[in-house]
């Protein structure tokens, strides 16, 4: 049985963090919201418990039964877990007279501790909380501790449970994976063994036993989430997995073309389906961002639904669907999530597509697939490819759609895209792309007024697409682009370039 920890979610912004760090150990984790905890079983060789929006003083704060764990196996409190632990176990939790959010020092550790061997004297910490613990139970004792927080860390002897009120899985606590190694690998003894051989390895099995003789079909993108979800597909069922690639209209310049090739060249059975007017047409004097992201989706599974009903006796959907998309469809609270844009592949199906779903990549992040592909041998213009949105251009192209939209921005993408590529910058940006703006500007080509369009042009560094920060790309790039783009598609006259950040912005416009 696969060695795992449980994170338990109370709605911490860095909940992903924790498991993110977990994986970079090789340790295999996963996420449940804290009323939905799972029993425990012999895989799960540890729990920790999250931070929290929430105070443990708020009536309305979480309640987590951890009769199953503490005690059982180790558990490690982080801030809100940590202040649970004390809180309800016979300490005391208050208002901060010094509240502590960013940065910290320690100014005291217990080296004699297992969480904290190796961590430094007045190494930096990250705080994020407005309470504090006051007080530890007498049967608590004390690990670490700052100039203003006393009770920084704390061990519950005769068991295995610890709590530390900062946040070690944010990268600015300089001994942060130390303690989490301390802990996953030292104290609840997992055997790093979650790699990306071992997960192709359980994974193809998993699908052999699940799907047996069975068809599937797989709607490929372009993109690397399909494509790997295709490769493992291919590898446990071989022929009897149909993939179907659709051209909205909205890919990038050639693109249609060149990725069936890419895909053919894997020895994947895919059938490449032109669709463009359909989608155009079902766009037309659609302006709205969430509603161009419906439409496309619809049209979409129109396609799709009429080309898979041609495989007969299909049973399966395949889809690409990752850990991040699991997650956030889920809330820590219990009620619904906020809705910042619609995901493409999360959400169910319509009734009358009688297929069940299969997706082998809903335990893995972003930078998790592109690791599993390289150890499956997909080519790295296959691999490396930047994300691209589901709806394509469709969300790029502020505003309405149409066919001549489309030309010019796949002209202009296609300029900014080959540039990066050609002063090797490509694979320092995790995703770039242009928009089309909905604004005419004024211009002077030659000796005569020109009105016509402007471009914004978007680059951003990311790990999994979480956050993001713009690239400071070299202005003579830029400007060279900007000149190309300008001179060789007719219909713009202006190139600007986006330096916001996410948060607060997006990565896409709309």
């Amino acid at each position: 049985m696969q060695e795992t920890i449980l994170i338990l979610d109370f709605g911490s912004q860095y909940t992903q963090l924790i498991a993110r760090r977990l994986r970079e150990l090789n340790v295999y984790c996963e996420i449940h919201p804290w009323n939905k905890a799972p029993e425990l079983h012999e895989g799960v060789k540890g729990v920790i418990l999250s931070g929290s929006p929430f105070s443990v003083l708020d009536e309305n704060s979480p309640q987590p039964e951890l009769d199953k764990y503490k005690g059982k196996i180790p558990l490690l409190g982080v801030c809100f877990g940590a202040q649970f632990l004390a809180n309800n176990f016979g300490g005391e939790v208050a208002h901060s007279d010094n509240r502590e959010y960013g940065r910290a020092n320690l100014s005291y550790v217990d080296l004699a501790s297992p969480l904290m061997e190796g961590v430094r004297e007045n190494s930096q910490v990250w705080m994020s909380h407005g309470d504090t613990i006051k007080r530890i139970p007498e049967n608590y004792q004390l690990i670490c501790s700052t100039s203003d927080v006393e009770f920084a860390g704390f061990h519950v002897q005769n068991e295995m449970t610890y709590g530390i009120q900062f946040h070690p899985e944010v990268y600015h606590s300089e001994d942060g994976t130390q303690i989490l190694h301390n802990f996953v690998i030292n104290i609840c003894q997992c055997s790093q063994n979650w790699t990306p051989d071992s997960f192709i390895d359980v994974t193809v099995a998993e699908l052999k036993e699940k799907i047996g003789t069975d068809k599937v079909i797989l709607g490929l993108s372009g993109g690397v989430d399909s494509s790997v979800a295709a490769v493992l597909l291919h590898r446990a069922i071989g022929e009897n997995l149909h993939c179907i690639f659709v051209d909205n209209g909205l890919l990038r310049k050639n693109e249609f073309q060149s990725v069936l090739e890419s895909y053919q060249g894997l020895g994947l059975n895919v059938k490449g389906v032109n669709a463009s007017e359909r989608f155009y047409d079902a766009l037309k004097g659609e302006s709205d961002p969430e509603g161009k992201r419906k439409i496309i989706g619809r049209v979409f599974i129109e396609v799709f639904d009429e080309e898979s009903q041609k495989v007969e006796d299909a049973k399966w959907l395949g889809q690409g669907t990752i850990y991040p998309d699991v997650i956030e469809s889920v809330s820590a609270t219990g009620g619904p999530s906020a809705t910042i844009k619609s995901h493409h592949n999360v959400g169910g199906l319509p009734d009358y597509m009688k297929l069940q779903v299969v997706e082998p990549l809903r335990l893995l992040f972003k930078d998790e697939v592109r690791r599993v592909g390289n150890a499956l041998g997909i080519p790295k213009n296959i691999i490396g490819r930047h994300p691209f949105p589901g709806p394509g251009l469709g969300i790029r192209i502020l505003g309405d759609i149409t066919a001549e939209k489309v030309r010019i921005l796949q002209e202009v993408d296609h300029i900014f895209i080959q540039g990066l590529k050609d002063y090797d910058l490509y694979d320092e940006v995790w995703q770039a792309g242009a928009i089309l703006l909905p604004i005419q500007s004024v211009g002077v080509m030659g000796d005569e007024r020109t009105y016509e369009q402007a471009v914004a042009l978007r680059a951003v560094s990311s790990t999994d697409g979480m956050t993001a920060d713009w690239c400071h790309l070299p202005y003579d790039f830029l400007a060279k682009v900007s000149n190309q783009i300008i001179n060789g598609v007719r219909g713009i006259n202006r190139v600007t370039y986006d330096i916001s950040s996410k948060p607060p912005a997006t990565i896409e416009w709309e």
